[in-house]
């Protein structure tokens, strides 16, 4: 039997007639290719080509394998055309759908990785609510969800994506926009715009009210994040809104401000239970984690930065030591200097 490269030495060799032309073909050295030839040609025990005028003519006894060769090496130069296909992603689709808070920045930065590594990839994005999550993966209209919230659903599997923490945003020129953080009896004492507290999204905002016992009164209500920032912008209020929504400056013109209370909520990839993610599916969640961590601070470091706010209310300063003055003595007059 061949071997796949001895048939693409053997046609290299057909094609070319020369040693040299076939090693300059393939890319490798002529000796190479000369000891591979006489090393087919004995394991076949079969002639597989004549020297005329310092070329290899085909042996007539061979004709037939070199046939079948040139049968072979087409169907290998198909196999990988298709691999080359899959691996640019041409025709093929891959269809995911976000919640609007991970999609507005989140989703077109791991989408620009993916298109890196698949440039004829065809991607459809949906960007649509929790609630709809389960009809759009049922469905089959796309293979995952990223999503802010989690419900149970036996015919959905959820996968930890990324942490992050909500954040208070104020318009230009409003005092909270010079202070570094924020407490949420502050923020409940301002006119607040927000989301619905009845939906999945919203319930992440109000619940730092809820857990403290403050009230949240919206007086202005909105569907979807990017709305609540451009009211915000317009200086109607202030939010408290995720910190995916306002990641990399999205939102120019507003202040973000931390909470000082702890914020921090869990994001996941929803698809159904017991499916597989295509190849081109795990490249997008695996870049959508990476870019989601490194937009928010690890739960580490934002309990670090509590705890030394803490710290710095309750440590007093250290007093000075109070030293005894003094007295001066007059100072002596010298002599010859005057």
């Amino acid at each position: 039997m061949l071997t796949l490269r001895q048939i693409e030495v053997v046609r290299a060799v057909m094609v070319t007639g020369t040693i040299a032309g076939a090693a300059k073909l393939l890319n490798v050295s002529a000796p190479g290719i000369s000891r591979l030839m006489k090393y087919t040609e004995t394991s076949l025990g079969i002639r597989l080509f004549e020297r005329r005028h310092g070329r290899f003519v085909p042996a007539a006894q061979a004709k037939g394998i070199f046939e079948q060769v040139n049968a072979v090496f087409r169907k290998v130069e198909d196999l990988r055309y298709v691999i080359a296909r899959v691996e640019t992603g041409a025709a093929h689709e891959l269809k995911i759908g976000s919640v609007p808070s991970i999609a507005n920045v989140m989703v077109p930065r791991a989408i620009e990785h993916v298109k890196r590594r698949h440039p004829d990839l065809v991607i459809d994005i949906n960007t649509i609510k929790i609630e709809e999550a389960i009809d759009y993966l049922l469905l089959g209209k796309g293979e995952l969800v990223a999503i802010s919230s989690r419900f149970e659903h036996p015919s959905l599997t959820f996968e930890p994506l990324a942490s992050a923490e909500l954040c208070c945003i104020v318009p230009e020129g409003h005092p909270f926009a010079t202070r570094a953080a924020v407490s949420a009896r502050e923020i409940a004492r301002q006119p607040l715009i927000g989301i619905d507290p009845s939906d999945p999204y919203g319930r992440i905002m109000s619940n730092v009210f809820r857990e403290r016992d403050l009230p949240y009164e919206l007086t202005i209500r909105a569907r979807f994040g990017t709305t609540v920032c451009a009211l915000v912008k317009a200086g109607l209020g202030i939010a408290v809104i995720d910190q995916y929504t306002v990641a990399h400056g999205a939102v120019p013109g507003i202040g973000i401000v931390r909470i000082e209370e702890p914020t921090r909520f869990e994001t996941f990839v929803v698809r159904t239970a017991g499916g597989m993610l295509s190849s081109f599916a795990e490249t997008f969640v695996s870049a959508l984690r990476a870019k989601m961590k490194a937009a928010a601070p690890s739960a580490e470091q934002s309990a670090a930065r509590r705890g030394s706010r803490r710290a710095i209310a309750i440590v007093p300063p250290r007093a000075r030591p109070s030293r005894p003055r003094r007295s001066r003595s007059p100072r002596k007059l010298r002599r010859g200097r005057g």
